[in-house]
This record gives C-alpha cells, sequence and structure tokens, in this order.
C-alpha cells in the first residue's frame, strides 16, 4: 500500500471539508462547517486571525457553539470556553489487513443505511460514544451488529481527509458489552478502507482507557495528543 504523509492529519475537518465532504459543506471564505444535521464540527486555518475569525461568525451565527474539534487556532477572547476534553489521534501502522472478515451473514456485522437511523441514534443516546446527528451516516459506512433484530453495536467511517478515513461511533450496548462486537466492527472497517489503499485513523479521549487498549491491540498506535474544544459565540 502507498505510504502517504499525515500531514493531512494536523487539520483532519479541514480538509474533509475541502475534499470529500465537500458536498456536506458550508463555507464563507477560509471558514468551514458541515450542514447541521451531519455535524458540529467548524474549522479556520491554524493561523487564523480577525477576518477568518469573523467568518466563522457569519457562518454559525452569534450565541451559537463553535465546535472546533482539534483545531488549534486560538479563537477571540470574548469566545466562551463550552468544553475541553484531552484525548489523543491514533493511525493503524502497517497494510496487513487485519484477522477478522469483512461484513456478511456468517459473521454479523452489517452495513447500516438510513432505514437504520432511528436505531443508530438511539443506541448512540445510550452510549454516548461522541457527537453523532440524523445524517452522520451520510459520512461514509457504517456498520452494526444486531441480536435478535436488534442493533446492539456500531461503528462507522467519519472524516475524510486526503488518503485517509476516520473510524467513529463505535459503540456497544451495556448488555453487550463483552463479545468482542466492537473488535468485529474494527476489522470490517479497517479492511475496507485497506481495501480502498487508504489508511485508517482515529480519535479517542485520554480517559477513555479501555478503548484505548483495544485501539492498540488491533494496531494503532498515537501519532500525537489532541484537545477537542468548543467554544461560544458572543
Amino acid at each position: 500500500m502507498v505510504n502517504r504523509d499525515a500531514v493531512a492529519l494536523d487539520d483532519p475537518v479541514g480538509e474533509s471539508l475541502r475534499g470529500r465532504h465537500a458536498h456536506l459543506a458550508r463555507r464563507i471564505g477560509a471558514a468551514a462547517t458541515y450542514l447541521p444535521e451531519v455535524s458540529t464540527f467548524a474549522a479556520v486555518p491554524a493561523e487564523a486571525g480577525p477576518r477568518e475569525w469573523a467568518e466563522l461568525v457569519r457562518l454559525l451565527g452569534p450565541g451559537e457553539l463553535a465546535d472546533m474539534f482539534s483545531c488549534p487556532a486560538t479563537p477571540p477572547s470574548d469566545w466562551e470556553p463550552v468544553f475541553s476534553l484531552e484525548g489523543r489521534q491514533m493511525i493503524r501502522t502497517g497494510s496487513g489487513r487485519p484477522d477478522h472478515r469483512g461484513a456478511g451473514p456468517d459473521t454479523g456485522v452489517v452495513e447500516l443505511g438510513v432505514e437504520d437511523v432511528p436505531e443508530m441514534l438511539a443506541l448512540v443516546e445510550r452510549t454516548r460514544p461522541g457527537p453523532f446527528r440524523p445524517r452522520t451516516h451520510e459520512l461514509g459506512t457504517y456498520l452494526g451488529i444486531r441480536d435478535n433484530g436488534t442493533l446492539v453495536a456500531m461503528a462507522g467511517e467519519r472524516l475524510r481527509p486526503p488518503g485517509w478515513t476516520e473510524i467513529s461511533a463505535v459503540c456497544t450496548a451495556p448488555e453487550a458489552r463483552g463479545q468482542g462486537h466492537a473488535a468485529r466492527l474494527l476489522g470490517a472497517l479497517v479492511a475496507r478502507i485497506l481495501a480502498r489503499d487508504e489508511r485508517p485513523f482515529l480519535h479517542v479521549a485520554e480517559a477513555n482507557t479501555g478503548a484505548v487498549a483495544l485501539y492498540e491491540r488491533l494496531g494503532f498506535e498515537t501519532r500525537k495528543p489532541v484537545t477537542f474544544r468548543g467554544f461560544r459565540i458572543p
């Protein structure tokens, strides 16, 4: 597999909005964000100045949340901090396929679509893996596992900077944990991403030590620490 530069991962939201997700973006000047029903993430250049922040204000509107994800740019001093969460960005090293078969009836892993959105939203509400909205599934492929017809686990593709695909929304219902569902879903997604000659990456909260350990077992390693931040626009 072609070895691609990881510089695009320094601005995964902006790179996605300018590229693979341009059809799901809103833009004013150098500021960009997703359509509201897709994602809350917004982006400005790392060296943003007054003009770029003013463009983001015009884009989002006064009183709204600017979810800056891992953007390192410092907003104006009168923007109220809403949240700050320490985390890490992890990439999967090597090009070998994981020891998991892809989606299919023999594995119980199924592809999820628009008709599954109500169940996906309900599972997210129970498990809180991170932001997920009614059209988030349009960012990429989402896979799930059902137990007697009920969706009990899922994971999918989110940010898409050039040459990379982020795995996100990894979650399992409390009553279905301990059965290897997350590993199976991650394995299936990694196989699909590698088959496209892309590389998988993901983000995880630093406090979620169980998830970090799982990702490390599946071949991911930490690329850099990140801070997820959100601000209220005055």
